[in-house]
């Protein structure tokens, strides 16, 4: 531990300490075509095909709590959460690779209810359970899932290829899942300690965004049949506002969105009246909705207009006129990403 010289990680965030930490990593190897800072990796080791390799973990007390995750459904989003990350480069997955950190608290059957929901969504979206590792921990459950994908050789899509007048498009609505947590969350305080049950009546929706998330793989297939290749995309992990400056970082332009175009559900929106929350804010940065965010050039329109499960939220500008979004008011706020920091409260 650094005692003379302490940076605390929370006046970076994950973004920030993502880009300190691998910002100038060197690539010593012509296989890799791009190393870290997207959703995946790109290895080239034949020449008509690009492996796409993409990590993520989840860490009891930061990501999930058992007081209210069944073990099936964390299994299953802990699949979804990083297969989201190939589709999102325009991949197909094919194999992931499972490693786990287990406490005591745990015995076997636990760990097959957490397997059978990996195995699920595996077996949903066509993927091989190849490998992985298993350890002992002192703090309780950890997971690490590595995806593996490919793509056509030049079809992968980065973060970096959006340009001015280009289109910004979403899949689904926005919001859900962090609103699923907030109802978790509320329904766990109310409930500690008593003999009632929680209340979820009405709000099924919003639970399954949260607990049983799904990844967009329709979307790129209806992409595909319309001839239409984005420019740049993501999947919404960390929210809209910080996906998409994300996107604007790397491909050195602006944005404009418009708060009115913005995808809610029904059941979003009386949740966040009901906490007195914002929903707008909560679209913007709650996260974990694992829906994909992406240009086009505006010449593709009508094709990505007439998609049911896409909506057209803005355009991209020059780098000079900055992030913006347009309120329903018209009036024109700045974007600003909140997304993870180290004293995460389960996001």
């Amino acid at each position: 531990m650094n005692t003379t010289k302490r940076t605390e990680i929370s006046s970076l965030g994950e973004f920030g300490l993502i880009e300190r930490l691998t910002g100038n990593l060197p690539v010593n190897n012509k296989e890799s075509v791009k190393g870290a800072g997207d959703d995946a990796a790109i290895l080239q080791f034949s020449n008509d095909e690009e492996v796409l390799v993409s990590t993520d973990m989840f860490m009891e007390g930061v990501h999930f709590d058992l007081t209210y995750f069944p073990l099936k459904h964390l299994g299953y989003k802990a699949v979804i959460a990083n297969i989201s990350d190939i589709y999102a480069m325009n991949g197909t997955p094919k194999q992931i690779t499972v490693s786990l950190a287990l406490s005591r608290k745990f015995c076997i059957e636990d760990i097959e209810e957490l397997y059978s929901g990996i195995e699920l969504a595996c077996r949903q979206y066509g993927v091989d359970i190849v490998g992985g590792d298993t350890t002992s921990s002192l703090t309780g459950l950890a997971i690490s899932i590595t995806a593996i994908g490919t793509a056509p050789k030049g079809c992968a899509v980065r973060r970096s290829g959006a340009k001015e007048t280009d289109l910004i498009c979403v899949t689904g609505n926005l919001g859900a899942a962090y609103m699923g947590l907030q109802l978790l969350e509320r329904e766990k305080i109310a409930t500690a300690d008593k003999d009632i049950q929680p209340d979820f009546q009405g709000k099924e929706y919003i639970l399954e965004r949260q607990l049983k998330p799904e990844a967009r793989k329709e979307v790129l297939e209806k992409l595909s049949e319309e001839n239409v290749k984005p420019t740049a995309m993501i999947d919404i992990s960390d929210g809209l506002s910080s996906e998409l400056m994300h996107i604007c970082k790397q491909s050195g332009v602006g944005c404009r969105i418009y708060e009115e175009r913005i995808p809610i559900d029904y059941q979003t929106a009386i949740m966040a009246e009901e906490l007195n929350m914002n929903v707008t804010t909560c679209a913007l940065n709650g996260g974990e909705d694992y829906e994909l965010l992406f240009t086009v050039p505006i010449a593709d329109h009508e094709k990505v207009a007439a998609m049911k499960e896409v909506r057209i939220i803005g355009h991209v500008v020059s780098d000079s006129m900055g992030l913006a979004l347009i309120t329903r008011d018209g009036v024109e706020m700045e974007l600003k990403a909140q997304g993870w920091v180290s004293n995460s409260d389960g996001k």
